[in-house]
């Protein structure tokens, strides 16, 4: 058994790593000259953060790394509901962190700024594609849905063993590469609250999408699975 403050911690370093990794590669690598990644190099990069700290730390915290999954993992009756608060405390402080090394990495070069919206999420004309509200309210809701799915599916205890991060690390990076366009992809609250804090002005302003969306979809996925997975008597 590992203790509150282990579990914690290791929410914390996922968390910190998925943020400076998969925002990272949008900041510092995504539109770099001549050779930059674009989002499928986002989309991975997303996507190979949770899957190295999903083996790496989940068996201490079981690997949540957002607070939408700790949400979804609790009304799935997979989490309890006492180590809900802590886990989205962790989750949000290790998102700042990561955001606030990216920043002291990203304004060591001369003409630095967080107009470009430094890896935040948005909507309306701070979409990368010009989606409105309603579509990114939409995008969120349904991808996180998704999201969760996989992750209550790939972990349950009749699923095939060891291959959870696998799947949940190659959903994630599916969900960039359908998302990047509408919203720069959240699903992820702490993630979101991050890049805002330090984007500043319209990232704060519409950082209430980034909470409400994905926490919505969790729900709704709990509810499903719980449908999906009860055994008749």
């Amino acid at each position: 058994m590992f203790s509150s403050t282990q579990k914690l911690l290791a929410e914390f370093l996922g968390t910190f790593w998925l943020v400076l990794g998969g925002c990272g590669s949008a900041v510092l690598a995504a539109a770099f000259p001549d050779l930059g990644i674009g989002f499928v190099g986002v989309s991975l990069a997303f996507g190979l953060t949770v899957l190295t700290m999903a083996y790496t730390v989940g068996h201490i915290s079981g690997g949540h790394f957002n607070p939408a999954v700790s949400v979804g993992l609790w009304v799935g009756g997979r989490f309890k509901s006492a180590e809900l608060p802590g886990y989205i405390i962790s989750q949000v402080v290790g998102a700042v962190a990561a955001a606030g090394v990216l920043y002291l990495i990203a304004s060591g070069k001369d003409g630095f700024s967080t107009e470009g919206g430094f890896a935040s999420n948005g909507y309306g004309e701070h979409s990368p594609g010009g989606y409105s509200l309603m579509a990114a309210l939409i995008t969120e809701v349904v991808l996180t849905f998704s999201f969760l799915i996989i992750i209550l599916g790939s972990t349950s205890a009749k699923a095939p063993a060891g291959f959870a991060p696998i799947a949940i690390g190659l959903g994630l990076t599916l969900i960039h590469l359908v998302s990047i366009p509408v919203t720069n992809t959240s699903v992820n609250p702490a993630r979101s609250t991050g890049q805002a804090i330090f984007a500043g002005s319209w990232a704060i302003d519409q950082l209430w999408l980034f909470w409400v969306a994905p926490i919505i979809g969790a729900i709704l996925a709990g509810v499903v699975h719980k449908i999906l997975s009860a055994e008749k008597a």
